[in-house]
C-alpha cells in the first residue's frame, strides 16, 4: 500500500512539474513573439532610413552638379 502511495505522489509531482515547463515554454514563447516583432520594427524603420539617405544623398548629387556648373558658366554680373 505504502508503494502506491509513492507511484501517486511521484505522478502528482511529475504532472506538477509538466505543468511548470508548459508554463515557462508558453512564457518564452510569448517572449521570443514579442523580440520578433520588435526586431522586425527596426529592421522596416532601418529600411527606412536607409531609403531616406540614398534619396538625400542623390539630391545632394544634383545640387552639387549644379553648384559645378554654376561655377563653370561665366557671370553676367562681371561683364
Amino acid at each position: 500500500m505504502a508503494e502506491t502511495a509513492d507511484f501517486k505522489e511521484i505522478i502528482k509531482e511529475y504532472k506538477e512539474q509538466v505543468r511548470i515547463l508548459k508554463d515557462e515554454v508558453d512564457e518564452l514563447q510569448s517572449k521570443l513573439k514579442e523580440k520578433d516583432q520588435a526586431l522586425k520594427r527596426g529592421t522596416q524603420k532601418l529600411e527606412n532610413v536607409t531609403q531616406d539617405l540614398d534619396t538625400a544623398n542623390k539630391e545632394i548629387k544634383t545640387l552639387q552638379d549644379k553648384i559645378n556648373t554654376l561655377k563653370d558658366k561665366p557671370s553676367k554680373i562681371l561683364t
